[in-house]
């Protein structure tokens, strides 16, 4: 499993019950998580929390905040993230991501000091932690969510992060639409990070379902590749796409053009209280020939 422990500002306190403990900086929340299916004894840790999302019956849930700020940052090495709780328990970022981003990163610095200019496309790209982390390395990147919101929060994220005048381009887009104009332009990246949804709808009302729809985005991305790319990155939080899943992708659609190796694995948080580790979802990843 790929760990993500080199957290100062956040760190998994103790799981149970269907939920988890969480320190954000100075503050603690609780939020429920899917796969704590343990019932452990609580601790006295859990009694005064800063926010506590209750999910409902119905579906969905809501906040309850107790001396909690609409906005806060928190770091992350030399970056600066803002968190604000909204809808559906989300904080604005996924902390476990840091082990891939630390990943990511290695790879860009490595090829930069070889005195190479490295572009990343990063896709699905929520609040821009792949997107800061890739341009602190050296890389000029792409980053595009459909959404406004998000990229707005992520140019925050850039801000704070003393990244304003890094080179990002800012966009709001559906990710489908963007990748086949990309290839109708014959631009090309080197090197790609996704971060699909398990389930959406494009702007003509196009389902995305994760199962169904991921394969042949990935077909379609590999056309954006570079001759010699340095990495190709999913992330996926959906249930049954194991760590074999996207390997086996991987190898299947970016291997027949860009030889290279392939890894996948289960990524994770360490939790403090008890020194095991938390599963949060899976991570696949293809490494260029000359990078290996």
């Amino acid at each position: 499993m790929w760990v993500a422990d080199k957290w100062q500002d956040y760190e998994v306190l103790d799981t149970s019950g269907g939920e988890k403990l969480e320190r954000w900086g100075e503050y603690r929340l609780i939020r429920p998580d899917p796969q704590v299916i343990w019932d452990t004894p609580k601790g006295r840790q859990w009694r005064k929390p800063n926010g506590h999302y209750h999910r409902s019956s119905k579906g969905g849930g809501e906040w309850e905040f107790f001396d909690l700020p609409e906005e806060w940052t928190i770091s992350y090495r030399e970056l600066t993230f803002h968190l604000k709780p909204f809808s559906f328990k989300h904080t604005g970022l996924f902390p476990e991501q840091a082990v891939n981003w630390d990943w990511c990163a290695g790879l860009i610095g490595r090829a930069v000091s070889e005195g190479r200019s490295v572009k990343v496309l990063n896709l699905f790209a929520y609040t821009g932690g792949a997107t800061v982390s890739a341009a602190a390395a050296g890389a000029s990147v792409t980053h595009v969510d459909a959404s406004k919101g998000m990229v707005g929060w992520a140019r925050e994220n850039a801000a704070s992060s003393g990244l304003s005048d890094a080179s990002i381009r800012w966009l709001v887009d559906d990710c489908g639409k963007f990748v086949e104009r990309e290839i109708r332009r014959g631009n090309t990246y080197d090197a790609i990070i996704m971060d699909p949804p398990s389930y959406g709808r494009g702007p003509k009302g196009e389902i995305w379902k994760m199962e169904t729809s991921i394969y042949p985005f990935i077909l379609k991305c590999r056309e954006l590749l570079s001759e010699d790319p340095l990495f190709f990155l999913i992330n996926s939080y959906t249930t049954g796409l194991q760590p074999a899943v996207l390997s086996y992708m991987l190898h299947t659609a970016i291997d027949p053009i860009r030889k290279g190796k392939v890894e996948a694995d289960e990524v994770g948080l360490p939790v403090s209280g008890n020194g095991l580790v938390l599963p949060c979802g899976a991570a696949g990843r293809w490494i260029g020939q000359h990078y290996i």
